[in-house]
């Protein structure tokens, strides 16, 4: 379990660009969930996710993952166990690298230290299963520069480094925004198959409020760095794209341009 209680974070405190990004932020994350994160610009979604992964120390509220809190755990260390995916495909490769290294470095990274990789018979065989699976012919590309591969394969790959040690807990950060649709597709196919396979404890943020509400178990909306809904179960699978719309509405959120046109 994925433990917020009371998350609050100004930036620029003191000054005329104060902002306070998270605002007594309270959430419980179950084993296994799959939550979809929705809100409209600057309403802290991102902001949360940099706060699990540890980027920045929080003014007040503690962070907790199982019986273990790790508020004031480095970022390097959380990251054995937190997973993130990002809306840009470049950003979690290494484009001078082939694909079997940009694996064997995740894969080992943690272990041995970072800069030592063994790509023996074992691992590649590990990482060509692996990629097999995804059906985009990668495993017959490993010795392939990653920087040679479509903006899909990228994020597809990157994907995989996040996973292949599976992690506590994974954050997907609009990880198929920046892809042409059909690239979406395919990434959205595998994570749910990911996911599905190794009962991910997950979280994703999307613009796409279609996907808001079918993908995954759980929504949460967010405004001016708080949840100001949770829905799951019953009351979800009867909501419309149309229901949370209304709710902005309510609660006076201006959407964004992309969140009209997701629909």
């Amino acid at each position: 379990m994925l433990t917020l209680s009371n998350l609050t974070k100004t930036f620029s405190k003191g000054t005329a660009h104060s902002h306070k990004a998270l605002d007594g932020l309270n959430l419980k994350v179950n084993d296994g969930d799959f939550i979809t994160v929705v809100g409209s610009n600057g309403a802290g979604k991102s902001t949360m996710f940099n706060a699990i992964c540890g980027d920045f120390f929080l003014d007040r509220g503690h962070i907790k993952l199982g019986d273990k809190d790790i508020t004031y755990l480095p970022g390097h260390k959380r990251s054995r166990v937190i997973g993130r995916l990002f809306q840009d495909p470049l950003r979690g490769t290494a484009a001078n690298m082939t694909i079997e290294e940009n694996l064997a470095l995740a894969y080992t990274s943690g272990r041995i230290g970072p800069f030592h990789f063994p790509l023996n018979k074992k691992n590649r065989d590990l990482f060509r299963e692996r990629l097999s699976s995804f059906g985009m012919g990668l495993e017959d590309r490993m010795t392939v520069k990653v920087g040679t591969l479509s903006g899909g394969q990228r994020q597809a790959l990157a994907l995989l480094m996040t996973t292949i040690v599976v992690p506590d807990v994974l954050l997907l950060d609009e990880h198929t925004a920046a892809l042409d649709p059909v690239s979406a597709e395919t990434v959205m196919r595998l994570t749910n198959d990911i996911v599905r396979e190794n009962k991910l404890t997950t979280l994703m943020i999307t613009h796409n409020l279609e996907s808001a509400l079918h993908v995954g178990n759980r929504t949460i909306m967010m405004d001016s760095g708080k949840i100001i809904l949770d829905i799951a179960g019953k009351e979800r699978e009867g909501m419309t794209q149309e229901d949370i719309m209304q709710h902005y509405k309510n609660a006076n959120i201006m959407l964004a341009d992309r969140m009209l046109l997701t629909r």
